[in-house]
């Protein structure tokens, strides 16, 4: 009971102090049109700081032996990062009908076999989370796999867009090689525009589809 309590205890600690964090932090968003030149500069000064002590912090866990960014840490990315795991894996499936025999989530479910296959031959790097839905056909009429229940579509454009923000995501992180990779043949069109956009962008990274 007395460990619930110390456990409770910690908790609300722990919110209150983001809570005021969150605040402050408001405060001072609020207040960014006042403050001079000066203090901007040293409130940026100061960030970067913040942001290279973050860095140099050291892990406080032994590293988990995952190829799957959503199943690590920050602290473990940043680290797989640093060891030379530059190369991230961006895979797309769908949710789409597979026949009367086969789970509408099969290309997703082929991925989480694969990918990290890949990954772990290649030994420099990891999988991003898996883009589990992609373009399946028209809403209104239905078309391709719409005509079936169960089926869950994204518009054309919107798919190219989740590609680019993760690619641009990985990127930012410290990634060098964002490889596009997909289990479904309708998805091959927006891999390949949402690379080649990237690539064009970029100088310092390189994305590409497979």
């Amino acid at each position: 009971m007395r460990n619930a309590t110390k456990v409770f205890a910690t908790i609300m600690i722990v919110a209150l102090v983001t809570g005021l964090a969150a605040y402050v932090e408001a405060q001072q968003r609020g207040g960014r049109g006042n403050m001079t030149p000066g203090q901007r500069a040293e409130r940026a000064e100061r960030q970067r700081l913040e942001i290279e002590h973050m860095y140099a912090m050291e892990r406080p866990i032994e590293a988990l032996d995952s190829v799957w960014i959503e199943e690590l840490t920050w602290m473990e990315v940043r680290d797989a990062i640093a060891g030379g795991k530059t190369t991230a894996i961006v895979s797309t499936g769908g949710v789409e009908q597979n026949g009367p025999f086969l789970a509408t989530g099969k290309h997703n479910y082929v991925l989480q076999g694969a990918c990290e296959g890949i990954a772990r031959k290649l030994g420099n790097a990891l999988c991003a989370p898996i883009i589990k839905l992609v373009p399946e056909g028209a809403y209104d009429p239905p078309s391709g796999a719409m005509r079936y229940p169960g089926t869950i579509s994204l518009r054309q454009e919107t798919f190219e867009a989740v590609l680019e923000d993760v690619g641009m995501s990985l990127k930012t992180a410290g990634f060098e090689n964002i490889v596009l990779i997909g289990d479904s043949g309708g998805n091959q069109r927006g891999m390949e525009a949402a690379a080649a956009l990237l690539d064009e962008r970029w100088t310092d990274a390189r994305a590409y589809f497979i």
